[in-house]
């Protein structure tokens, strides 16, 4: 959460709400790999920001999924349907038994994810 803050210029509290939404998002999109998923944007700062921490990032995704969790990054014409793929996230979040952040979520509504299937192991792009 210290790298959120110093690496994106948040408080502690929307740090810890950017992070809590990433672990839900990453948490999700293993349990529910059948879901084309992708991070708003705002919530995709606290991946980038997590992934990079390896040591942590790593035991998480020993932890959670058994393996490591990739981050297949695409260029944003390569999505479908971007605005149907936050929609569906924000659904299996919740149907994962999560809370939304609102804020966090709807900033970026209207825009593609930056993921192509959500910090999963994608085929595409290895």
């Amino acid at each position: 959460m210290r790298l959120i803050m110093r690496d994106h210029r948040m408080d502690r509290e929307l740090a810890e709400r950017t992070f809590g939404q990433t672990v839900a998002y990453l948490v999700t999109s293993v349990e529910r790999p059948h879901v084309d998923m992708g991070p708003a944007r705002r919530v995709d700062l606290g991946v980038h920001t997590f992934v990079l921490d390896t040591i942590n990032y790593t035991d998480f995704c020993s932890m959670v999924a058994g393996r490591y969790i990739h981050h297949v990054p695409h260029i944003p014409e390569q999505n479908s349907g971007g605005r149907y793929v936050l929609r569906d996230t924000v659904e299996a979040i919740k149907a994962a038994g999560f809370a939304i952040d609102r804020e966090l979520w709807n900033a970026a509504e209207s825009d593609c994810s930056q993921c192509h299937a959500g910090c999963s192991d994608s085929p595409v792009g290895t």
